[in-house]
């Protein structure tokens, strides 16, 4: 494939990307969709609600992409969250750190981009401080600490197979990948359709269903139409910016973005940057046609403080982590990967110490 093709190609892997992101962004903003939310739901109230729309969104990810993989439509050791280094005390601190940044920002890496379609101008700072904190810590003076102690070797486990579950259970090929999936699957839909409340609230299943589809379908273009012969005469991924295959994700595509701007000339906007905008109007689409666009900004010196905080932690954790509540969340658990388990355990916990923490704080002032 020459040059002008494979640009071709990386162009429809980026609009696949916008396509995918303004659907999940216009259903998330319709649905109220947020997985910091689902977290304080539980904690604060004990309503499992969106907890059960966040397992039904993993269920249908995990079916779906264990089908892409037994079809050949979809190389599952060709992902960052599979591959056999395992970096397990970076999974867990990144995914507490997460949780803790994104309860002091109200929200993770998705729902900062649905709020800011909505006119939430805290999101426009939040924005700005997680995207430069991942890059920093992608680039910068946080990658030192992130690969001299957090990835250091007596922190590694290195496989002889993918860090999968399939592949711990020595299970090989696509059709183990799609029985380990199905049950899994199984299981979690079990668990949250057996809730009768959660049967009738429609909202809730269409948040579930569209935000596991989209991931599926992040797969495909990714994987399927972003896989292409490159002047080497070997088959590569384009318009992705691992150069492997990706899905929705929010923490990295938000530093990417960052970059993009600062080195315009020298950059091009990839599936997980196409994403980032597709969220955004989605959003903003929802909000005006439904007229729920709001101006909000700070109440207070002490909330943007937080806000600025949280976004700082978020960055940080996500990257360490390699993923967020989308990211990881959903993304990474609908590979079987055993590290998005840990980040996502980690993400929760964090989380919910962190509110369990402020509702103290906030009933000694009271």
């Amino acid at each position: 494939m020459d040059a002008a093709a494979g640009q071709d190609v990386a162009q429809m892997v980026a609009w696949g990307g916008f396509i995918l992101a303004f659907i999940f962004g216009y259903v998330a903003n319709k649905t109220s969709f947020c997985t910091m939310g689902a977290v304080s739901d539980i904690v604060n109230m004990g309503e499992w609600g969106r907890m059960r729309a966040w397992l039904l969104a993993i269920a249908i990810a995990t079916l779906g992409t264990s089908i892409l993989v037994y079809t050949g439509d979809l190389d599952i050791t060709k992902t960052y969250y599979t591959r056999e280094t395992f970096y397990w005390l970076a999974a867990l601190v990144g995914g507490v750190t997460f949780g803790i940044g994104m309860t002091l920002a109200s929200g993770c890496g998705q729902r900062t981009l649905v709020r800011l379609g909505s006119g939430n101008l805290k999101s426009v700072v939040v924005f700005l401080f997680l995207g430069y904190s991942a890059l920093l810590t992608m680039n910068g003076i946080f990658r030192v600490f992130l690969d001299e102690v957090l990835r250091g070797e007596m922190f590694t486990i290195r496989l002889e197979h993918m860090q999968t579950l399939p592949g711990l259970l020595h299970m090989e090929g696509p059709e183990s990948h799609l029985m380990v999936g199905g049950i899994v699957s199984l299981g979690l839909l079990v668990f949250v359709f057996a809730n009768r409340e959660f049967r009738h609230n429609l909202d809730n299943i269409l948040a579930g269903l569209v935000i596991g589809l989209v991931v599926v379908g992040g797969w495909y273009v990714t994987g399927k139409i972003g896989l292409a012969e490159n002047e080497f005469m070997e088959m590569s991924y384009v318009g992705t910016d691992s150069k492997l295959a990706e899905s929705m994700t929010f923490v990295g595509p938000l530093a990417y973005t960052m970059d993009l701007w600062a080195y315009w000339r020298d950059k091009s906007v990839t599936f997980g940057i196409a994403s980032v905008f597709g969220v955004v109007l989605g959003s903003f689409v929802y909000a005006v046609f439904n007229r729920s666009f709001r101006w909000e900004y700070f109440t207070s010196p002490q909330d943007m403080f937080r806000h600025l905080i949280g976004a700082a932690l978020m960055g940080f954790g996500g990257v360490t982590a390699m993923g967020c509540t989308i990211g990881q969340g959903v993304t990474g658990m609908s590979t079987l990967a055993v590290s998005s388990a840990i980040v996502l355990a980690g993400i929760i916990g964090g989380a919910a110490v962190t509110m369990r923490i402020q509702y103290y704080l906030m009933m000694r002032e009271a």
